[in-house]
């Protein structure tokens, strides 16, 4: 059995080494992307037994691909290889720790042609958590429909529901975005969306305005994710803020918001208070933030404790 299962696209993500700028780049590095395995890594090192559903190509990136996240202890046995279709790419510029630009190459991807029929419903019933994204339904039609199915089943094997809208403006309309994130927010027990991802939905821009949305939409827990700032938790009976972590400097902001998911969903599994969970998750993604990549700053236990335990030393100091 599962702790948490997951379903998304991975891609193979390279950065200019000899440039910060692609027109000027003569070399990159090679590495994995995808919000989903990030979250998969994440709780994967923290000790939790994790599931990827996915589709790859048959090609050497996705064999890297399944090789990497196999390697970080991810079950990938629902993960399936389509020789008819690629393995998504995405290219990603860090200009400065405030600029950073992505140029996606997924259209037409295995991942885009994940169906209905590629769904294991007993591995969705004998799992704890589903962690769902917006992005996987942005994809195609049949992700659409296959996440949505997903969702159903794990409410109806009262599995519980974790999403993050991750909003992805280049992947569709605004309108039909708007329509599949409330559509699933719907769907879900914990809404864990950025401040950006609520005023997006709901043109709100303070905290606990956008939570009362949300949880007016069915969810029963709403954590919204404001960086640095920390979170704002709010449930039918209780809603605080949690602080964040200060770092120094940014060094690479990406993953960063699913090392909080991946913090959060582990604080749940270890049956911690929901504020200690949020405080857990605010710490992994502060701790994302000092690494480059997409999710090599994701910590194990030790290092995540030694980091909090440091932490909690300079706020009694001051």
């Amino acid at each position: 059995m599962q702790d948490v299962v997951t379903v998304g696209e991975s891609m193979v993500v390279f950065t200019p080494v000899s440039s910060p700028m692609m027109r000027f780049a003569e070399t990159f590095s090679k590495n994995l992307g995808g919000a989903e395995t990030n979250v998969a890594i994440g709780l994967a090192r923290l000790g939790h037994n994790v599931g990827w559903i996915s589709k790859l190509g048959t090609d050497e990136f996705g064999t890297y691909i399944l090789n990497t996240v196999r390697g970080e202890g991810i079950d990938v046995s629902k993960v399936k290889r389509d020789p008819d279709f690629p393995t998504g790419l995405y290219f990603k510029e860090i200009r400065n720790p405030e600029d950073i630009r992505v140029s996606y190459y997924r259209k037409g991807s295995a991942a885009s042609t994940i169906q209905t029929d590629d769904i294991d419903e007993t591995y969705i019933k004998n799992t704890k958590y589903l962690h769902v994204t917006g992005i996987t339904p942005a994809l195609s039609d049949s992700a659409y429909r296959t996440v949505i199915q997903m969702m159903q089943l794990a409410r109806q094997h009262k599995v519980t529901v974790v999403f993050d809208p991750n909003l992805r403006r280049k992947l569709w309309s605004e309108e039909q975005a708007k329509a599949v994130l409330t559509e699933m927010v719907t769907l879900s027990d914990i809404v864990l969306p950025g401040l950006e991802e609520a005023h997006f939905l709901f043109d709100e821009t303070e905290p606990e305005q956008a939570a009362d949305h949300f949880l007016a939409r069915g969810c029963e827990t709403v954590i919204i994710k404001l960086g640095g700032k920390g979170a704002y938790l709010k449930t039918k009976n209780e809603s605080e803020y949690i602080e964040g972590f200060p770092v120094k400097q940014v060094i690479d902001p990406i993953g960063a918001g699913d090392g909080f998911v991946a913090g959060f969903l582990s604080g749940m599994l270890d049956q911690i208070p929901l504020s200690d969970a949020v405080k857990r998750a605010n710490a992994v993604g502060a701790m994302q933030t000092q690494v480059k990549g997409d999710y090599e700053g994701l910590p194990n236990q030790e290092e995540l404790h030694q980091f909090m335990f440091q932490q909690d030393n300079i706020d009694v100091k001051r």
